[in-house]
This record gives C-alpha cells, sequence and structure tokens, in this order.
C-alpha cells in the first residue's frame, strides 16, 4: 500500500489539480501489476444495475488518475485507462490509507483492486479495496474542464494531450483502423506489402527537395526517400505483379495546414492495369474505409456532407480551370497568352515553364482549393509528369489523375511510364530543369533505366496520402491533428 508523499497537501473536497511531491526512496514503484480488467471490460460485464448494487465481482484496474473528490470520510475518483473512465469509490475504515489516497494527485497511475458495485446515484464504480500508486505525475496535469488549450503545447505535448483530449485518442485510433482496413482490402486482393529502402543513392520517384545525410562507412551521401515509387516498378519488372507498401516519406518542404515535412503514404503497384483501373481502385478503398470506421460513405468535413459513394465523376484539368477560372485554356494556348492569365491570376509564371507547367500552376491556385469532391482530375500535362504514360489519344497529355476532396489533394495516379527510352527523354528533360535551377527536380537514375531494359509490362499505379485520408475521415482541420508527432520548430528547454 502506498503512503502519501510528505508536501502534498490535503485539497478537503476540491480535485486534485496541485504538483505532487516527489516518489519516496521507502515507498518503491512495483515491477508490475496484475491488471485482471480493462475499464471496458468492467462497464460492457455489468450493464444497467440498480443504484446501491454490490456485485460480489472481484476486478484489478490500472490507469490514470483523472478526477478525485472527497466527501468527509468518502473519496471518489474517475480513473482512465486506453478504453475508457470509471469511478472509484474510497471510504475511510474500508480503504488501507485512506489519507493516503485522498492525496494523489491529478495524472498519477494507479492499480486499485476491489468490488463493483453501484453508487446510491447508480454510477458504476470500483470500490476501492487496496490501491497502489504506479507512477506520479510530477508535473500538474491539466484538469478535465480546461484541458490544453495551447495548440502548440498540444502537439508537442501529445502524451499529455491523449489524456485530456478525447478527440485526439479517438482521431489516432481511427487512423490505426484506417490503415488496417486498407491493408487488408489490398490483401484480399491478391497484393503483396513489401518494404523498400528509405535511404536513396539517388533522389527520386517525386518532384520534391530530399533531405540529405551522410553514410560514414561508404564515404557517400544519401538522400531520405521522397517516394518509394522507383523501387516498387523494380518489383513489377522482377514478376511482382500487385505489391504496396505503407511508410514514411520525406521532403525538404514548407510546414502548413497540409503539409509536414515526413508523411506517410500508401504505393501500389499492378501489373497489366492503366489509370482507369487506378481510380476504381482509389474509390474501393476510400469509400470502404469511410463505411468501416465511419459508419457510412458519408462523411462530416468543413461544415458540409461530403460523399464518397462510388462512383465518383472525372473532369478533365483545363476543363476546370474554365469552370472555375473564366479562362478556355489548353496546351495549344500561345505560351505568352497562358503568361499573362498567370499575369493577371497572380499566378508564378518562370521564364522556364513550358505551356504544361502553366496550365498546372494555373489550375493549383486557382482551382483546386475550390473542388468539393470527391473528383478525378484527369489529363495532365506531359510536361509535368515524367514517371507517367502518354495519353493513348491526346497528343501532349499523359494518363495521369489527381484525387481531390474538400480542396485537397488526397492521390496521385499514372498509366506507368514503360519505354525505357521515352523515360530517359524524361529524366534528361528534368535534369535540364534541375541545372537551370529547379531543385525539385528528378535526376536520370541508371539503374531504374537498366531495370525497365529488362521489360516492365503495362502497369498502373497510385500514391495515396495516409495523412490526409485521416483527416478527411476524422474531420480533422490541420495535418497536425493526424499526425501524433507532428515537425515542429525546435523548443528552447
Amino acid at each position: 500500500m502506498s503512503d502519501p508523499a510528505p508536501g502534498r497537501p490535503d485539497p478537503g473536497s476540491e480535485p486534485a489539480t496541485g504538483p505532487p511531491g516527489p516518489v519516496q526512496a521507502s515507498d518503491p514503484i512495483p515491477y508490475r501489476f496484475d491488471r485482471t480488467h480493462t475499464v471496458a471490460e468492467v462497464v460492457r460485464a455489468h450493464p444497467d444495475l440498480a443504484p446501491d448494487t454490490a456485485t460480489g465481482a472481484k476486478v484489478a484496474v490500472a490507469g490514470r488518475l483523472m478526477l478525485r473528490r472527497l466527501q468527509g470520510r468518502i473519496a471518489f475518483g474517475s480513473l482512465q485507462d486506453s478504453t475508457g473512465r470509471i469511478q472509484l469509490f474510497a471510504r475511510s475504515g474500508a480503504t488501507p490509507d485512506f489519507d493516503g489516497f485522498g492525496r494523489l494527485s491529478i495524472g498519477d497511475w494507479v492499480g486499485v483492486a476491489g468490488e463493483v458495485m453501484t453508487t446510491r446515484r447508480g454510477e458504476l464504480s470500483v470500490r476501492v479495496d487496496s490501491w497502489t500508486v504506479l507512477a506520479q505525475a510530477r508535473r500538474p496535469f491539466p484538469d478535465k474542464w480546461h484541458g490544453l488549450t495551447d495548440p502548440d503545447i498540444r502537439y508537442r505535448q501529445r502524451y499529455v494531450d491523449l489524456w485530456v483530449t478525447p478527440e485526439a485518442g479517438d482521431a489516432f485510433t481511427k487512423r490505426s483502423r484506417i490503415v488496417s482496413v486498407l491493408r487488408r482490402r489490398l490483401e484480399d486482393r491478391g497484393f503483396v506489402e513489401v518494404e523498400t529502402p528509405m535511404l536513396h543513392p539517388i533522389p527520386g520517384g517525386a518532384a520534391a527537395r530530399p533531405f540529405v545525410t551522410r553514410h560514414n562507412a561508404l564515404g557517400a551521401d544519401l538522400f531520405l526517400r521522397v517516394a518509394p515509387e522507383l523501387y516498387l516498378k523494380r518489383l513489377v519488372v522482377g514478376g511482382m505483379e500487385k505489391v504496396f507498401e505503407i511508410g514514411r516519406v520525406f521532403r525538404n518542404e514548407g510546414i502548413s495546414t497540409r503539409h509536414n515535412p515526413e508523411f506517410t503514404m500508401l504505393e501500389l503497384y499492378w501489373a497489366y492495369t492503366d489509370y482507369t483501373d487506378m481510380m476504381a481502385l482509389v474509390e474501393d478503398l476510400v469509400a470502404g474505409a469511410a463505411e468501416e470506421v465511419c459508419g457510412s460513405t458519408t462523411v462530416a468535413y468543413g461544415g458540409r456532407g461530403i460523399d464518397l459513394t462510388p462512383p465518383w465523376p472525372r473532369a478533365a484539368m483545363e476543363d476546370l480551370i474554365g469552370e472555375h477560372a473564366g479562362i478556355e485554356v489548353s496546351l495549344h494556348t500561345p505560351r505568352a497568352e497562358l503568361a499573362e492569365h498567370c499575369r493577371r491570376l497572380g499566378v508564378e509564371a518562370k521564364d522556364g515553364y513550358g505551356p504544361g507547367k502553366l496550365l498546372l500552376e494555373i489550375y493549383e491556385k486557382t482551382v483546386e482549393a475550390n473542388l468539393a469532391g470527391p473528383v478525378h482530375v484527369t489529363d495532365y500535362p506531359a510536361e509535368v509528369s515524367p514517371l507517367s504514360r502518354r495519353h493513348r489519344s491526346r497528343a501532349g497529355y499523359a494518363e495521369r489523375f489527381e484525387t481531390i476532396v474538400a480542396g485537397r489533394e488526397l492521390c496521385n495516379a499514372f498509366t506507368e511510364q514503360i519505354d525505357p527510352d521515352e523515360q530517359r527523354a524524361r529524366f534528361e528533360a528534368q535534369e535540364a530543369e534541375r541545372a537551370a535551377g529547379d531543385d525539385e527536380a528528378m535526376v536520370i537514375d541508371e539503374d531504374y533505366l537498366r531495370a525497365m531494359e529488362y521489360g516492365l509490362p503495362p502497369t498502373g499505379g497510385l500514391g495515396l496520402g495516409i495523412d490526409r485520408l485521416v483527416m478527411l475521415l476524422t474531420g480533422a482541420a490541420a495535418i497536425r491533428d493526424a499526425v501524433l508527432f507532428p515537425t515542429l520548430r525546435p523548443e528552447a528547454l
């Protein structure tokens, strides 16, 4: 049994919110605690009990003390574990070291053994027949009424936020279920999950600025992967017809409500398919996750309902520009005219941008954020799609789409480029852009080209942002609410 630490004030009948005292050497913390039930298991086993009922059932529960109040010679507490909360009921003369129990602080971890009962008011409780401190909260713990109101503190101290912000814990539980649903649905289709390197000798697979690190033994710079794409397609060359990976990717870019320098991607490749198959697949994956995790294919986001029931609309990028920006443009529009549209719309138009890049800039700055979706935006210019196959019927375009939901890109998908000569030409064009100052442009990956020369069959590929899908299905307005430990400016401790 735990004796109270000296210096802990008796709070009388108020909840304990003051700083606790130090753990005493004479009062060691046990090495383990024999918990018999979670809170949720206790609640499920005793539904609808009448007030003032003793069940005779003995349990041992453990968790944090999140509320405690004294009423004369009776003490009530609220014990929270990862499954829920339950009331603790302690009585002077029956609970060992009742005064010590009354001096526990909010946030202390305790183990309690006793009988399941209800109070006179009908509150399901565990009677405190014995108790022990499992860890002390040496810092003041936020009370349940105020919680953590500073967003920066919430993200830095997620270990506290998860206790005092119920919606945070719910969101990350949903995140786990979302990933599980995606994995299961792909495995049911015969996909094989793989792991590819995170340290790349050449940055590739996406147009992005990489993080650089140094491998001392090799005496070489390596790059944190910006995408697993080129390695996964190597596996398709190797005969793995359906492969996927769920993992972290890293891009040395700015931080916003939609961007974090490290984030989680689902990337997959499927031999003998094209980008139309990818449209159907992403619809099935996203709608399935919504149905299983949220209970419906209609989800609430940003104050409106979004219906994710397949099939989803498809619209060409240039048609959407006409609808939302009010200008009729295409790859056949003279570059000077496109540049003038950019100037008028406040869109950057660098000298090295071709017509395709200008079209993309206009679309991203004037259209994307206004698309409630879901909608598959199709027919991207080949100029900005170096890893995708050219459109089979529209010269200058690529068989590529991005799916937009609630004004944000959810996924990017292609009919994959399979011609090594064409791929080399695309890489060379990217290197020229890099030499001209575009530090996000790709470089030539000779080993990947060698793999392509062994033969890459017709293949569809898809990259889906897990964090943005979690945002959509949990209603999170910012990516920091979908990532347990988002990247933050270093803190001066």
